[in-house]
């Protein structure tokens, strides 16, 4: 798979902000299919950073009712990628 494949999106909430500071953590949501050895590779390619550790963990969608007719949010799948130190990645660099 390509790096831009593996690596979906950043997932930025307040407890993500919160790893970033304080552990150098970043979270990502990546490709189902990907394990942790390719989505090292996909970081450090695509953000120019050297990776310490990789935990990755399946999150299950929400089942979600409207009304009488129930409906299911999609499966995915998370990853907390801890940088080593010195390194640093700026989602919001201009604002």
């Amino acid at each position: 798979m390509i790096a831009n494949e593996i690596i979906k999106r950043p997932l930025i909430t307040e407890k993500t902000s919160i790893q970033k500071e304080l552990y150098n953590q970043l979270t990502f949501e990546v490709d189902r299919r990907a394990n942790r050895i390719e989505i090292k590779r996909a970081v450090e390619t695509v953000f120019n950073v050297r990776v310490s550790a990789v935990k990755t963990l399946q999150v299950t969608g929400k089942v979600k009712r409207r009304g009488r007719i129930l409906g299911k949010r999609r499966d995915w799948k998370k990853a907390i990628v801890s940088l080593m130190p010195g390194e640093r990645i700026d989602f919001f660099e201009g604002v």
